[in-house]
């Protein structure tokens, strides 16, 4: 399912990341659907990625969006596979 929000409104998925390759550190958000949270979360934590916090920016938004803000630690293309692991299943549930 397509969304129909302008990025400038803030409703996006980012990531940040910081250090070198070998000790580096990911810092991001996902905007997701409620129908995602369950298996975005269980990817990120399957990939020793920590959840931050799970919650909402707006109210009676249609569709209805949750913010995952997440942060890990490691080499930085490990950090970068597990957020692209958790991309795919998030493009594929919207397929």
């Amino acid at each position: 399912m397509a969304s129909l929000w302008p990025i400038k409104w803030g409703v996006n998925t980012w990531a940040a990341f910081a250090g070198s390759d070998d000790e580096a550190v990911v810092d991001g958000d996902f905007a997701i659907l409620e129908d995602e949270l369950q298996p975005i979360l269980k990817a990120m934590r399957a990939e020793d990625i920590n959840i931050v916090a799970i919650h909402q920016h707006m109210t009676q938004e249609q569709p209805h969006y949750l913010f995952l803000h997440y942060w890990g630690k490691g080499k930085a293309v490990d950090l970068a596979k597990s957020i692209k692991k958790a991309l795919s299943i998030q493009a594929n549930l919207r397929k």
